[in-house]
């Protein structure tokens, strides 16, 4: 079992946006011990990991709250969150190839400057 603070060092999050996470519907399955701590097993932390994952990727907090509790419903959802993870790999596939076009232009500038061409500086 792990404490909040373990697992905010592990997904390299703070124990803060833990507990947002958990009061914004996105960390039903997580226990609490005897005092009120929240405790997690190594089954949430593999979760944890996903949500993480998902937020990082630019997913919204409502859409990976949807697919949590598609999640907590059990096998019967399968497909749907299958779809969900489809059409979030389609936007990031799409994000990164938006990101390479704009290093690539970065790389482009930074070679002028390697040349210290002032006038193709300008142009671009």
């Amino acid at each position: 079992m792990y404490s909040i603070n373990e697992v905010a060092t592990i997904c390299d999050v703070t124990a803060h946006t833990l507990r947002f996470y958990d009061k914004e519907g996105l960390l039903p399955f997580v226990g609490r011990n005897g005092a009120g701590n929240r405790i997690f097993s190594d089954g949430d932390l593999v979760l944890v990991k996903v949500i993480c994952c998902m937020k990082n990727t630019g997913m919204p907090i409502k859409d990976i709250r949807t697919y949590i509790e598609l999640l907590m419903e059990g096998d019967t959802t399968k497909e749907t969150r299958r779809s969900i993870m489809i059409e979030h790999r389609k936007e990031v596939l799409r994000q990164m190839d938006e990101l390479k076009k704009n290093l690539n232009i970065i790389d482009l500038k930074v070679a002028l400057y390697d040349t210290n061409n002032i006038d193709l500086l300008r142009e671009i």
